[in-house]
């Protein structure tokens, strides 16, 4: 298993993955993305944010990171953090439980650029995913209603996040 950075060879494969995903959370919640914008991405990936883990040469997951999210954490968001957003699973690894996988990941990417959290968020309501989230070491924060704000992706409209963190030694 690697982590790598996502490269724009890989668009087609994101992408379809995400409209996976999209299609799996409407059949296990009753909320669900929309489809994500395509600058969004190719930005992220220019950006070195966009990363994929490759198993046996595919693509087995992919999520992205940022290094603030003032949307969404407001004054909280000048701490020196990482925040993980879109995991994604391929559906041909589905169950191989890749989250605490990336948190340690994570954990480790987080202090080797002088990061001091490695932060999360979900929707409020989604009491499954709390849970997860919690089981993986993640410190669940509370539930905030974020800013509508048309630099977040439509489904944040109108909806309630459960925010997560770990604190680094």
């Amino acid at each position: 298993m690697e982590f790598l950075n996502s490269e724009t060879g890989d668009f087609d494969e994101i992408f379809r993955l995400y409209d996976a995903a999209i299609e799996f959370q409407k059949t296990v919640f009753h909320k669900a993305w929309l489809p994500f914008d395509r600058t969004l991405i190719t930005r992220e990936i220019a950006e070195k944010r966009h990363w994929k883990m490759v198993v046996d040469k595919k693509i087995a997951c992919i999520f992205s990171v940022a290094f603030d999210d003032p949307l969404i954490w407001k004054e909280k968001s000048v701490e020196p953090s990482i925040y993980i957003h879109r995991i994604v699973t391929n559906p041909e690894f589905r169950g191989q439980k890749f989250v605490p996988i990336i948190t340690d990941w994570s954990k480790d990417y987080a202090r080797s650029i002088g990061k001091k959290f490695v932060r999360m968020d979900t929707w409020g309501d989604n009491q499954k995913l709390i849970d997860y989230y919690t089981a993986c070491g993640f410190e669940f924060l509370g539930v905030i209603t974020p800013t509508k704000s048309a630099d977040l992706p439509k489904h944040y409209d109108g909806i309630t996040l459960s925010l997560f963190e770990i604190k680094l030694d």
